[in-house]
């Protein structure tokens, strides 16, 4: 699998276009596609890696795992803190490949934090 292929899977797979990835990242609208028949910057690979949360290495076919999936406990993460701003959420968790929003970190937060066990 090239990596135009391995990129245009992940987006595939987040029903999300190449243009979007593209814009999304600042370059042009079309500039994946071009990625077809010529090789892309490394900075570019960089960009995309961070965009689907994979390693630059799985997008030139060096490892086959493209991401690690395992469960998030929001208890460990929001019980250690004190303050909404101390938890690294983009750390943690995103929506859609993406990070969360402020508005829907401090619902999670007052959501979990001091959550009695029932």
């Amino acid at each position: 699998m090239t990596t135009f292929e391995r990129i245009k899977k992940l987006a595939d797979n987040q029903k999300i276009s190449l243009q979007k990835v593209a814009t999304d990242i600042g370059l042009s609208e079309n500039a994946i596609y071009g990625w077809k028949t010529r090789k892309p910057k490394g900075e570019d690979l960089a960009k995309i890696a961070d965009y689907f949360h994979v390693s630059v290495d799985y997008l030139l076919g060096r490892e086959d795992i493209e991401k690690i999936k395992e469960p998030v406990d929001l208890k460990d993460i929001v019980s250690d803190h004190v303050n909404f701003e101390d938890v690294n959420w983009d750390e943690w968790l995103s929506f859609g490949g993406k990070p969360l929003t402020e508005k829907d970190k401090m619902l999670l937060f007052a959501t979990f934090y001091n959550r009695d066990e029932k």
